[in-house]
């Protein structure tokens, strides 16, 4: 496996909403109920209490590719994660996987609460990830040979990376030319596009189809990212009794067919659905009301559903794969090894109402 391109160092932080103690505190529970404390607060002034409770590696593709390492595979990671050496908290990764840092990581507050998070973030690193910084840092014969043994290249964080689009652009024109034409998939993860113009998303949507005339994409959204590629690509929103939620095959077979990809995904909280050219296939996750951790359960989704894919497990099996690594992650605020997901997928559980 091959995977990059960003990195950041990540704060998991509780929100107080009431201190009871020096060690103890309530914390603010939900996001409504933060912005209402918010809203209340206009045209005055407010002061929140922010509680670091763990500082851990972040990003799309350092999360992605710790869970691969995990799991066993061979991983190498490139990215910003810290010049001339590696930031601590990656220091654990680059014990799993082989390790290249071309820039120093980014930085995000992750406020988290029982209906979702709020991602506060420094970007400034991200402007130096660049195609030219990374060929520096690894050379270009060494990149091919990268490229060519791995069966999985993952290219993610599409949004908070400027220069994603032209690293796709220029892996298709300089390297896939000079790579075998052995199995492989290339895996792209939008994050969020909502920040980025829509003219900007058409560019790089049309760049992965391009991409897949060489190479079979899968790419990976999940529910507000399937509205957002659907509406920029004029397809009709999707609806059923259930809500959005519930028509994540619709979003999964539409999208996919528009752009000629070899895979889509579309992974909500509650399950999971993906197409492909042979047919699509839908699961509901082990979803958790209270889990331990929620930052990263999509790129440890992402990870389970590529791994499943590239053992030739077929949409069902895969999705499988990948609710379980989410699922396991999230109880256990640790990315599985082989053995733990596979008996965790055994012994599956329900999803909480």
């Amino acid at each position: 496996m091959l995977v990059g391109l960003d990195g950041f160092v990540d704060e998991i932080i509780d929100v107080v909403d009431k201190r009871t103690s020096h060690e103890k505190y309530d914390r603010i529970t939900t996001i409504a109920q933060w912005g209402g404390k918010i809203l209340a607060a206009a045209g005055q002034s407010c002061n929140f209490e922010l509680v670091v409770k763990q500082q851990k590696l972040g990003g799309n593709g350092p999360i992605m590719g710790n869970a691969l390492a995990a799991m066993g595979w061979r991983t190498t990671y490139i990215g910003n994660l810290g010049v001339p050496t590696v930031h601590p908290v990656f220091q654990e990764f680059a014990k799993r996987a082989e390790v290249i840092s071309f820039a120093e990581p980014a930085h995000t507050n992750a406020l988290e609460f029982a209906d979702g998070k709020v991602m506060l973030g420094n970007m400034g690193p991200l402007n130096d990830v660049t195609f030219d910084r990374m060929v520096s840092a690894v050379g270009m014969d060494r990149l091919v040979e990268l490229m060519e043994r791995s069966t999985l290249i993952g290219l993610v964080n599409w949004t908070m990376l400027p220069h994603m689009t032209e690293v796709w652009r220029r892996v298709l024109l300089e390297v896939v030319p000079k790579l075998s034409n052995k199995p492989r998939r290339i895996f792209v993860d939008l994050a969020d596009p909502e920040r980025r113009l829509v003219e900007d998303l058409r560019e790089a949507l049309a760049m992965l189809t391009q991409v897949n005339e060489k190479v079979h994409v899968i790419l990976g959204l999940n529910l507000s990212e399937a509205q957002q590629v659907a509406g920029a690509l004029g397809l009709s929103k999707q609806e059923n009794a259930e809500g959005a939620e519930g028509a994540i095959v619709e979003y999964a077979v539409r999208i996919r067919e528009k752009l000629n990809l070899g895979t889509v995904v579309v992974h909500p909280r509650k399950g999971a659905a993906a197409a492909n050219r042979e047919g699509s296939a839908e699961m509901a996750g082990p979803f958790i009301v209270q889990p331990k951790i929620s930052t990263g359960a999509g790129d440890h989704f992402n990870a389970g559903f590529c791994a499943g894919q590239l053992l030739g497990m077929n949409l069902e099996e895969s999705l499988a794969m990948g609710v379980g690594t989410s699922g396991y992650y999230v109880r256990n605020a640790e990315s599985p090894t082989a053995a733990k997901l596979a008996g965790f997928i055994a012994e599956m559980p329900a999803p909480e109402a």
